[in-house]
């Protein structure tokens, strides 16, 4: 998600050891007579033995060597349960993680760099949903670097906030490792938190969500954060709930007009989304219009929309929704539409 550009029709990143000295030779004359004498005395004494009655030969169990207590290891990542308030609030230094309490299969990385921001999920969002980008392999570091300068953005501003499921990570991953694409620091740190949180494995529901502390740049204000931090999280709940999921497709099919879906597309298109990615469409459509209120992001004449016709829309879709608790921290739901949606 970034900030809607103000001039798009549209509006639209060994030691071997010294050998032992040779053993001294014997003098011949002494040595062939001591040799003499001392098989003879072997012989006679091995015979006397031999006869001699012996006493059961005592069997000494080894001993079991127990193991070493295991030591319990700390994970790398800390992570907090925390509301979308309290995430919004945030004010620390560098990376933090959370897990949305109202939806603990959400992660949300908190960034004070849209810089680390940038080289950690770019790539990753390039390979999931950008039209310029190959979705089976993941692009080189130049050819990364190719798309967030066609239009014209830098790696800090080719997102503002990121969103992505379990599902898709994972496949980044594994096409990095079948590949042998040599990710950066960041990314390597990202592919550990995942591997913390089980999600590299297949069949794992999860939404990974981003969104930068105010303050980043200039764009990202307190309303901006708040702004983005919401329209992350239904992408979230879309990600970790397949009853969300079901619900959003019929609104997009069942609610929208054909024109209506069409003019969504193109916007979207506009904005280097792969407009053919039809869950990718259907997704972003709840989250632009159903939870993104600040125009400096989004407004319903985007998509040659009315702001009456979006209110209905949001109404409807906020009525039945199976995610009570992301509609009830809608900041900027109007009476009547609070009213409609319970």
């Amino acid at each position: 998600m970034k900030p809607a550009a103000p001039d798009d029709d549209a509006t639209v990143k060994i030691v071997r050891k010294p050998g032992l000295p040779p053993a001294r030779r014997m003098h011949r004359g002494l040595g062939f007579v001591f040799a003499g004498a001392l098989a003879v005395g072997v012989s006679a004494g091995t015979i006397g033995w031999l006869f001699w009655p012996h006493p059961a030969p005592v069997v000494v169990q080894p001993q079991a060597i127990p193991n070493p207590p295991a030591v319990p290891r700390s994970p790398e990542f800390a992570i907090q349960t925390a509301t979308e308030a309290q995430i919004r609030d945030n004010t620390r230094g560098g990376l933090t993680i959370f897990r949305a309490a109202a939806n603990p299969n959400i992660l949300v990385l908190d960034f004070s760099s849209l810089l680390e921001q940038g080289l950690m999920l770019n790539r990753l969002g390039a390979f999931v949903e950008k039209a310029q980008a190959p979705h089976d392999r993941l692009l080189t570091d130049a050819e990364l670097e190719q798309i967030v300068r066609s239009g014209g953005d830098t790696t800090e501003t080719f997102y503002y906030g990121h969103d992505y499921s379990a599902a898709t990570v994972a496949k980044f991953f594994k096409l990095a490792d079948r590949d042998r694409v040599t990710l950066n620091q960041q990314e390597e740190a990202l592919r550990r938190l995942m591997l913390q949180e089980g999600w590299l494995v297949d069949g794992k529901t999860g939404g990974l969500i981003s969104v930068p502390r105010v303050g980043a740049d200039a764009q990202v204000t307190a309303e901006a954060r708040a702004t983005i931090l919401h329209h992350e999280l239904s992408h979230g709940e879309y990600f970790s709930n397949p009853d969300y999921v079901t619900y959003t497709h019929q609104f997009w099919t069942a609610v929208l007009t054909a024109a209506e879906r069409d003019a969504v597309r193109k916007y979207l298109r506009s904005a280097a989304y792969d407009s053919s990615l039809e869950d990718l469409m259907e997704n972003e459509a709840q989250a632009y219009l159903v939870f993104t209120f600040n125009p400096a992001f989004f407004t319903p004449a985007m998509v040659g929309m009315t702001e009456a016709r979006r209110s209905d829309l949001r109404a409807i879709f906020l009525r039945d929704m199976p995610a009570a608790w992301l509609r009830d921290s809608s900041p900027a739901l109007s009476g009547v539409e609070k009213a409609s949606a319970h």
